[in-house]
């Protein structure tokens, strides 16, 4: 038998190499940019064409390569940076993996360009497949320009599995804030198909924080700043207001490396307990320096997971300088009666103050007690405080009309009068008709009372809505847009370069769905118009609240993403509990859903209403 063990050649093992250090785009420009960062650079630019599947370019000013060095960096487990097993121990740059550039080479057509300060000429190098095809001297300012071309050009299978282009451009855009954001003192770019992304002027951490973020962070983040003999913590806060449904603006750092860590999540979140709702997620942006020894990095293929050699100490250091740095600033949880209509209705609030109520106030005993001095032990027994509802006339029935519950009036008759083959009407569902429908009961704001012949159902209204949405953007989609209401002035949105990709993937669907949008360069949309169901003036709040909603959905596989706006929208626009409804939209609202094709559910399976049986309440009561 002859002999069946051989090695592999270098082409075939640099591609198995390559499958572990390359697994998308997003993956060389982490590879690259740590290298630009480790050669000194000041300024790097990244450049990327079709979501870096044709292309990704990185051009820094750092100190560059030799000839030799050039040619010697696209050998496998070729390094600058390890030299013994000790220094594997203690690494303090970003890139040392060895094999990154000849990952690279070996899915893809490579373009180096490299020269140091004092060579009178650089480097260039084109590398096919492994294969060294050219090598020559060129003209070209210090630093280092490598251009990888079409990714995967040679493994079709592996480019068969990645995604969309606005995908891989969301995990490119990733990669680069954690980069970026790591190194304030360094200058950024991105440009995407010859669109600028990001332009990152070098600055302090809070600046670079707000630059990648948003402007709505300049007055919202708290600093966070703690020394010990054993670790340091530095970073940003965002203050409670600024919780999200969503992770997306939380950063965590060890020795400048980004990395995930569900447990030094759970110490920031333990932080903020009781401040924030306990599915909103806090933004924060994190650094924390030990000593390398205390920490393995070499436990995870991608550098992003690591080992503390004591969690426990983190753990509470984290959490003791997130809680230190909120009490230091007096963030406390804060009322927004603006939350409770039901505070709003009343008549301390509604009502006005008038000059008959202040003169009648004024002249009591209960107020000459507390307003003259040295008064306050001499609270009268008969001081009038049982009649301090005289100050204030009985309420007057009067339901608020709410302007975000509305429905197309051809929609509405069909709905009402004239439901659609295979809609289940009120009538069908319930097996008996409908009693009361012209006088409806609203319980807390929340809930509608329907009765009928066998006793009620109770309806969740932002549940119900949520159903006759959803079902209306289905119909819209396949044949049936929604009318768009035509803004007056047209309203400027100005965008994360996150939610700027995420917005121009969705442009389509959105047009069928009533919202007009047009994009204005620079991460910013022109909202030309959108559905009735938005209120003006609310145009943008409406598009901002969606997106953080498809976010939400997105760690969700199984949703399509048509799917996940449907839901998003749904959830968006729905009437949510309580708000007062008029008799008339809340029969709009029983009507419309019951002329769904599933009105039970909601898009999320939370049921829609219950049913309560008479014969169950005269049980109830002995009767």
């Amino acid at each position: 038998m002859p002999d069946i063990i051989q090695l592999l050649p270098d082409n075939i093992a640099n591609q198995i190499a390559a499958g572990e250090v390359i697994q998308r785009p997003a993956s060389a420009v982490k590879e690259l940019l740590e290298n630009a960062v480790d050669a000194g650079a000041t300024e790097i630019k990244l450049i990327v064409n079709d979501a870096g599947k044709a292309l990704i370019q990185v051009i820094d000013n750092g100190k560059g390569m030799s000839e030799t060095d050039a040619r010697m960096s696209f050998e496998r487990h070729a390094t600058s940076k390890i030299k013994n097993i000790d220094d594997l121990f203690h690494i303090k740059t970003m890139g040392f993996r060895g094999e990154a550039l000849a990952s690279i080479a070996a899915v893809s057509q490579v373009e180096l360009k490299s020269k140091k300060a004092e060579d009178i000429t650089g480097t260039c190098i084109e590398i096919d497949n492994s294969v060294v095809r050219k090598q020559e001297a060129v003209a070209m300012q210090q630093g280092t320009s490598i251009a990888m071309k079409n990714l995967f050009f040679n493994v079709p299978a592996r480019r068969n599995f990645l995604k969309s282009n606005p995908s891989e451009l969301r995990h490119i855009i990733d990669e680069f804030i954690r980069v970026s954001m790591s190194f304030p003192e360094i200058f950024f770019s991105l440009t995407s198909n010859g669109q600028q992304v990001f332009h990152l002027e070098s600055g302090s951490l809070k600046q670079r924080i707000i630059q990648i973020l948003g402007n709505n962070y300049s007055a919202k983040l708290v600093s966070v700043q703690e020394q010990s003999d054993y670790m340091n913590i530095y970073g940003f806060v965002g203050k409670p207001e600024t919780t999200k449904k969503t992770r997306g603006d939380q950063y965590f750092f060890v020795n400048n490396r980004f990395i995930k860590s569900a447990y030094l999540n759970h110490a920031v979140m333990g932080a903020f307990d009781e401040m924030i709702a306990r599915d909103s997620f806090p933004m924060y942006t994190l650094f924390i320096d030990l000593d390398p020894s205390q920490i393995d990095i070499n436990v995870h293929p991608t550098k992003q997971e690591i080992k503390f050699e004591d969690e426990k100490i983190v753990y509470a250091f984290v959490k003791s300088a997130v809680k230190h740095a909120l009490a230091q600033f007096s963030i406390a949880p804060t009322l927004d009666f603006e939350l409770d209509p039901s505070i709003q209705q009343l008549d301390s609030i509604s009502k006005p103050f008038t000059e008959e109520k202040k003169s009648s106030a004024a002249s009591s005993s209960l107020y000459n007690t507390f307003s003259q001095k040295n008064q306050a032990h001499f609270i009268e027994n008969k001081s009038g405080l049982k009649h301090w509802k005289d100050f204030y006339e009985p309420a007057e029935k009067s339901t608020p009309v709410v302007t975000n519950l509305t429905f197309e009036h051809s929609n509405d008759e069909l709905l009402a009068n004239n439901p659609e083959p295979g809609f289940v009407s009120l009538r069908s569902l319930t097996s008996e008709p409908l009693m009361v429908i012209e006088h409806l009961t609203q319980l807390h704001n929340t809930y509608i009372i329907v009765q009928n012949d066998t006793g009620f159902l109770v309806i969740q209204q932002q549940n119900a809505h949520e159903r006759i949405l959803y079902e209306r953007f289905i119909k819209a989609v396949d044949g049936k847009p929604i009318a768009i209401q035509q803004n007056l002035f047209p309203i400027t949105l100005e965008l994360t370069a996150m939610d700027m990709v995420i917005l121009t993937e969705l442009l389509p669907e959105l047009h069928f769905l009533g919202y007009h949008l047009e994009p204005f360069g620079n991460n910013t949309f022109v909202i030309q118009g959108t559905p009735a169901d938005v209120g003006q003036g609310n145009e943008k709040l409406a598009i901002e609240k969606m997106l953080e909603q498809y976010k939400h959905f997105s760690a969700d596989l199984k949703y399509t993403k048509r799917e996940k706006l449907f839901r998003s929208l749904a959830w968006q626009q729905a009437i949510k509990g309580g708000t007062p409804l008029t008799q008339k939209e809340m029969k709009t609202l029983v009507e419309g859903l019951f002329a769904c094709n599933m009105p039970n559910i909601t898009p999320n399976g939370k049921p829609t209403y219950t049913a309560f049986k008479k014969n169950e309440l005269d049980k109830m009561f002995g009767r």
